[in-house]
């Protein structure tokens, strides 16, 4: 979907798709749920890093990287094979994505330069910049028509400018629409669906819906499996109302299923701390 034309808040209009009011309003009750439970108020510190771990692992399985929670908690080596890989780079970008926030609003392009450089993590021409005409884009997972790079560049800073414009669209609408351009679009020669989650989860926190990141988007991305988020962002690519409507409430799921998640994180720390 363009996310440029006439409309001066192009992503305010999106907000009142219809089914999306509802969304919007069942995620923010998912997340003060979450925000209302006593152990936040003590131990917040802990669900956030246990989020991040979550969420790294979802991202990762949604790049083919499905290991189980424990064997990412355990391990310290991720520079063996291409799963081993990806599993890091979600870890690395998890981390990274809360020292960016405050750069975000003001210049998103070069946070997603940066983001796609820690998640490569080389010093390769083609590394922490979009990719040029020719050349070609490593995304095995994601089979949506590949667009050229003039237009992939075009769409980049529209997307750009939507963001620095502000508006009045709800969070979960401009994440949303952050996460479903970067992976239709694949700005990047690879880790395009990596990028993609971790800015959303940017937007999330930095516009205060998640302020301390306790709701992994990743995890509700990853629970229905590769194939209900590849048919959402199909939906999502299509451009009509429906299918955007549907993409959003599928981004809106995930959130409050991350939500879900940490809310079981919060109980099981209650139980143990009785």
């Amino acid at each position: 979907m363009s996310t440029t034309g006439a409309n001066a808040d192009p992503l305010a209009a999106l907000g009142a798709l219809p089914g999306v009011a509802e969304s919007v309003e069942s995620v923010r009750k998912a997340v003060d749920r979450v925000y209302g439970h006593r152990i936040m108020r003590r131990r917040s510190n802990e669900i956030t890093s246990e989020a991040a771990l979550r969420g790294a692992r979802g991202s990762a399985a949604l790049s083919g990287a499905d290991w189980a929670l424990e064997e990412v908690r355990r391990r310290s080596d991720f520079g063996g094979d291409g799963e081993a890989r990806a599993v890091g780079a979600a870890l690395r970008l998890t981390a990274e994505a809360g020292q960016l926030l405050s750069i975000w609003r003001q210049s998103p392009l070069r946070v997603l330069a940066r983001l796609h450089l820690v998640a490569a993590a080389t010093n390769a021409d083609e590394v922490g910049r979009p990719r040029r005409q020719g050349e070609p884009v490593d995304e095995p997972l994601v089979g949506l028509p590949l667009p050229d790079a003039e237009e992939a560049h075009g769409r980049l800073d529209g997307l750009a400018a939507l963001v620095t414009a502000g508006g009045s669209a709800p969070a979960l609408v401009t994440a949303a629409v952050v996460h479903g351009e970067l992976l239709a679009l694949r700005p990047f020669t690879s880790h395009n669906g990596l990028v993609a989650r971790a800015a959303e989860r940017i937007v999330l926190v930095g516009s205060g819906l998640d302020p301390k990141s306790v709701c992994p988007a990743e995890v509700g991305h990853a629970e229905p499996g590769r194939a209900a988020y590849l048919a959402a962002l199909d939906g999502y690519v299509s451009g009509t109302p429906g299918g955007v409507a549907a993409w959003i409430a599928h981004c809106g799921k995930a959130v409050a299923l991350g939500a879900r998640e940490s809310t079981a994180v919060c109980e099981a720390l209650q139980r143990g701390a009785a």
